[in-house]
């Protein structure tokens, strides 16, 4: 893979039009064949980007989120198809929110409950509450509401975040369309109810701790705060200004859909063990055959509609991926099945079981280029192969 050095100046391009700093690491057949470190964590102190330093990864988290919600699938704890009320009682007899050609809102019985599969693949109804319609600015309120609670020193959790949603009318009834929310920070509750653990101490047991990710958490350890890198606004100038104010929403309760803290290793160790196959250093974390069902798109038709962000040009959306499945499309030289996901502050990971071959990448800013960096990024690593 010597083609691999074209990453270099790449990654020196990304620094100079956009973030204070990045890194990316390449892993195939259990190697590292790529890592590199290029810019600051922190503009101010002058603090480089290393392998030391601690990323927020936003929805990069709902990875980690699938895979341990798939874990308990395999121990039979629950199917895809079974209603979510039936773990989550606060969700039975889910509403929906109609909006009438004047704009007036109607609330009618949803046509069926939520299922678990609605969850990992965004087509349950849940929002998240950056947008404009009734429901979106309802889940806004809910979670601001949480975020000030914490802020008062009050007891916030995951059940606090369903128990609001449950109370808001969905977006549309279940499974009729796609649309990016809250679901995966249901299946967390999902995972806690079914473990009997909170969510970070699953992911602890049954994965970070498996797979020696040390840095890898909710909540980041006081001794190793230091290691966070400044997450930046770039303007229209290209100026960088540290923002502090994104973390209410994630830091109020343990979000299965965009609380994680990580490292470029750390991650990659995760990344690559589901290229492997679900293994890493002798340590199986989930099945070969799981990671197959997760990587499929399962999107109908109808989803489509939706599911149209310029990055997503082809590709479908499997539980809680997005998955290669029209290489045209996508004007990609990645193979059907390369799957990954992204974060809100322009974080990637990209997986290929075929290859054995993982990538990932981060960055803190907003926005994020996204649509620039990645397909880039996947453009290099696999014109290497």
């Amino acid at each position: 893979m010597e083609a691999l050095h074209n990453l270099r100046p790449l990654l020196r391009s990304f620094v100079e039009k956009g973030p204070a700093g990045c890194s990316c690491s390449v892993t195939r057949n259990g190697e590292t064949v790529f890592e590199d470190y290029v810019g600051f964590a922190d503009i101010d102190t002058k603090n480089p980007i290393s392998s030391d330093t601690i990323f927020q990864i936003y929805s990069m988290t709902k990875v980690v989120t699938c895979v341990a919600a798939l874990k308990l699938y395999e121990r039979g704890l629950y199917l895809l198809s079974d209603p979510i009320e039936e773990y989550l009682p606060e969700f039975s007899h889910p509403q929906v929110l109609v909006t009438g050609e004047n704009g007036e809102h109607t609330i009618t019985p949803a046509t069926r409950s939520i299922t678990i599969k609605d969850l990992f693949m965004m087509t349950s109804g849940l929002t998240y509450g950056w947008g404009e319609t009734e429901t979106e600015r309802q889940v806004k309120l809910a979670t601001e509401s949480l975020a000030r609670k914490k802020q008062l020193g009050e007891k916030t959790d995951i059940r606090s975040l369903t128990q609001a949603l449950a109370a808001i009318p969905l977006a549309f009834d279940p499974g009729t369309q796609w649309q990016y929310g809250l679901s995966h920070d249901v299946l967390g509750a999902l995972i806690e109810v079914l473990s009997g653990k909170s969510l970070g101490q699953f992911l602890k047991d049954e994965i970070f701790e498996p797979l020696a990710m040390n840095d890898t958490f909710f909540n980041i350890p006081k001794e190793k705060q230091h290691r966070l890198a400044s997450l930046y606004i770039r303007d229209e100038n290209g100026s960088l200004t540290i923002n502090t104010e994104m973390d209410e929403h994630f830091s109020a309760y343990e979000s299965g859909g965009g609380g994680l803290f990580s490292t470029l290793s750390d991650y990659s160790r995760f990344a690559h063990m589901l290229a492997n196959d679900g293994e890493l250093d002798g340590v199986r974390i989930i099945g070969r055959k799981t990671i197959e069902l997760m990587a499929t798109n399962h999107l109908q038709p109808e989803h489509f509609q939706n599911y149209n962000w310029p990055r997503l040009a082809g590709y479908g959306y499997g539980l809680g991926v997005q998955v290669m499945m029209d290489r045209p499309a996508g004007g990609s030289n990645s193979p059907i099945g390369e799957f990954g996901w992204n974060g809100l502050a322009g974080t990637w990971v990209t997986i290929d079981p075929k290859e054995k071959l993982s990538a990932v990448y981060m960055q803190q800013m907003l926005p994020n280029f996204e649509e620039y960096h990645q397909p880039r990024l996947r453009s290099v690593i696999y014109g290497s192969i």
